[in-house]
């Protein structure tokens, strides 16, 4: 099987790149000329004579991107071991290096932008793979697949991460080039699948019993981005802030340590090892969750207020964008119980009704069902096919939960959101998890015996599908893992592995939490609120405060902070392509507004500063009174007015993305800088100094060609 080389040596020359794996002579050797960027293979001992300055191992390579001036491959230079899955390792993305393909002469400041954002993308993103184990797909798709397919063309499209910045290899791989027109198998393994997420790999043992605990989430490469400025669905129907997570159980894994460098250890053809410890027959069990976006469109316009702005569009308008989304949820996973966890008063109301009218109109004769308490007029409402009898279309394989979390939780009784999952319970036995084993001595494909399927999946949801969401995800992984180790009669029946394994608890607890922050990181830029609850199992007043600190911290990060990750996740993923040689206008970054504007920050800092120098400057025993008030009292109102035209005109001051505008952003700009003109002090100054505004701020990005693959 053609797997992705475990060692690979790059050897730099003034004319190409090429690229060998020592423990492999009699493959082909990847070669990329310089500076055209044409990609061949060739007989490695034909280069061997080629002079070259440098020779470097790497781990991988992660693909080739086109910026403004030059194209430059992305590898991956280290590579931190995290754990064995089937007794294969798996690696965690620590550093990585962009090779030119052209010696820059010139100083552009748009690719100095670009490079920067790249780089800080990929340091801060947690990107995980494997060269044995397809960790795109869950356990149950990987079943399916034929092992003898090269591992990129296995890779689920969602969470194939790189596969943008992998294109050029991928084409080459599929048409060949100029000089080699015919598919090249040869180029297979060169190209490493990598995710974007979370992962987690724990061997320990569950009342004496050796297992391995781990937790996989793939966030999709479709419609991502950050928190305000990517939401609900696009036109392809993709969801916003779309995770997979797998939690995993393997009992009798051979292999489960760490060990190795880049490759780890390795047996038998690929590196793949087979069979269970001791004799023992392998056990694989895993269960499936998904979370995503409101199926809508709407948007929360940020305007440096703490509450933004609420836009939902018309929901014929986001139907066909609904049903392609729906459509793919439910050719994957099969049945999908979507819980809904938004608040039913308030803002979030709006959209908890826009979820029921998309469910409402997909769903053959939608029969509605409310349950109410002392506690709130709707606990529950549920959404399901009408009249009986079997479907008469694909969505009404749709079960839509509504859960008041907020109103049942109220006054840290965080206990109650164990109703839902008893209002679940019969849905959660028939749904099953899936179940497979590999004996000793099975086929050295690495096929699975297939004991049990999931048969469907539970799709949640909160405002940001974050905080809410993940302890609710947490609580139905419980309850799985309850039952995966009652079935494998590691546990009573009737009991708790809370009740049984106090360290296992703990492991679990903790493990869930770090997903919980990951995932908030990664869409809203902090960690996730409410992991008290999910680290010790209830609310307390100190993980109250902490929420507090990370609403703050939110806020700054999403108005100030974002516009620049937003443009990062653009780039790499292939959302924003930059045009090619240059062309096209410059300074894209440039602050583009007015200079009146771009100044009152400032004037506001200064007006603080001398108010301060006045209050804390020592006065002379004979010096007039006076002339300190009022200046303290000029600089005073200085400072209260920039902050006043600050707050009143925060679209203005907002950190947008400059690559892909947002058109609510395009929209509300226009409308502030109009009012603006009309401003009595700063009005005729603006009007006077204008330089450039109006469109060129974002019609500038435009100049380059966009496309989400």
């Amino acid at each position: 099987m053609a797997l992705p080389f475990r060692d690979i040596n790059v050897q730099t020359a003034s004319d190409s790149y090429i690229f060998s794996s020592p423990s492999s002579p009699n493959a082909p050797a990847l070669s990329i000329d310089r500076p055209t960027g044409d990609i061949r293979l060739n007989d490695a001992a034909l280069l061997a004579g080629k002079r070259v300055t440098r020779v470097t191992s790497i781990a991988g390579i992660l693909g080739m991107i086109q910026l403004r001036l030059d194209k430059y491959i992305i590898v991956i230079t280290k590579a931190k071991p995290v754990g064995r899955l089937r007794g294969q390792m798996v690696y965690k993305i620590v550093a990585t290096e962009l090779l030119p393909l052209r010696e820059r002469q010139v100083h552009d400041p748009d690719e100095d932008r670009f490079l920067a954002l790249l780089r800080n993308f990929i340091k801060s993103g947690p990107m995980y793979f494997s060269y044995a184990v397809d960790l795109t797909n869950s356990f149950q798709r990987q079943a399916e697949h034929d092992n003898s397919v090269p591992l990129w063309k296995r890779a689920d499209d969602r969470f194939f991460w790189n596969r943008f910045i992998q294109s050029d290899l991928i084409n080459f791989r599929n048409l060949g080039s100029r000089g080699q027109p015919a598919p090249q198998p040869g180029i297979d393994p060169y190209i490493l699948p990598v995710i974007f997420g979370m992962l987690e790999i724990h061997p320990t043992t569950f009342k004496g019993t050796p297992l391995t605990l781990a937790l996989i989430t793939r966030r999709s490469r479709h419609r991502a981005g950050t928190r305000y400025f990517t939401r609900g669905l696009d036109d392809q129907g993709h969801a916003a802030n779309y995770n997979e997570t797998e939690q995993i159980l393997v009992l009798n894994d051979s292999a489960a340590g760490l060990g190795g460098g880049f490759a780890g250890s390795s047996s038998g053809p690929g590196g793949l090892q087979r069979g269970g410890a001791a004799g023992k027959e392998m056990q694989i069990l895993s269960y499936v969750q998904t979370r995503g976006s409101v199926p809508a469109y709407w948007a929360e316009v940020n305007m440096l207020k703490y509450t933004p702005k609420l836009q939902v569009r018309a929901i014929e308008a986001a139907l066909p964008a609904a049903r392609a989304h729906f459509e793919e949820q439910i050719r994957i996973y099969g049945d999908n119980y979507l819980v809904n966890l938004v608040n039913q008063k308030g803002r979030e109301m709006r959209i908890k009704q826009a979820y029921e009218q998309v469910v409402d109109m997909l769903v053959s004769s939608p029969q509605e069902h409310a349950q109410a308490d002392r506690r709130t007029e709707e606990k529950f409402r549920t959404i399901e096919k009408g009249g009986g009898g079997p479907a008469r279309s694909p969505f009404d394989r749709l079960h839509y939960i509504y859960f008041d979390f907020h109103a049942e939780t109220k006054g840290l009784q965080m206990h109650r959101a164990q109703l839902l999952i008893d209002r679940m319970r019969d849905a959660l036995v028939a749904q099953q998890y899936f179940r497979a084993a590999e004996a000793p001595g099975s086929r050295i494909d690495g096929r699975l015996e297939v004991r049990s399927l999931q048969t469907s999946v539970v799709r949640s949801n909160c405002m940001d599908c974050l905080d809410r969401t993940n302890v609710v995800q947490s609580m139905l992984a419980r309850w799985t893992l309850d039952r995966m180790l009652i079935d494998l009669g590691l546990l009573p029946r009737g009991s708790r592995f809370a009740d049984e394994d106090d360290a296992f608890e703990l492991l679990f607890r903790n493990m869930w939490a770090d997903n919980a922050d990951v995932v908030s990181k990664a869409y809203s830029g902090t960690g996730a609120m409410k992991t008290d609850l999910t680290r010790l199992g209830k609310r307390t007043k100190g993980g109250a405060l902490q929420d507090g600190n990370v609403a703050l911290t939110r806020y700054w990060k999403n108005n100030f902070l974002d516009g620049p990750r937003q443009d990062a996740f653009d780039l790499f993923l292939g959302a924003y392509q930059v045009p090619a040689g240059g062309i096209g206008s410059a300074f894209i970054f440039a602050d583009r507004r007015p200079v009146w504007i771009q100044s009152v920050p400032y004037i506001a800092a200064f007006g603080f500063f001398f108010v301060l120098v006045a209050l804390y400057t020592p006065r002379l025993p004979d010096a007039a009174v006076w002339p300190l008030r009022l200046f303290t009292i000029f600089w005073a109102a200085v400072a209260l007015w920039g902050v006043h035209f600050i707050l009143s005109n925060g679209m203005l001051y907002v950190n947008w993305p400059k690559l892909n505008p947002r058109p609510w952003a395009t929209e509300g700009y226009h409308e502030t800088i109009n009012r603006v003109r009309k401003d009595r002090i700063l009005g005729p100054l603006v009007a006077r100094h204008e330089r450039g505004l109006s469109t060129a701020r974002y019609i500038n990005a435009e100049e380059g060609k966009k496309r989400i693959e």
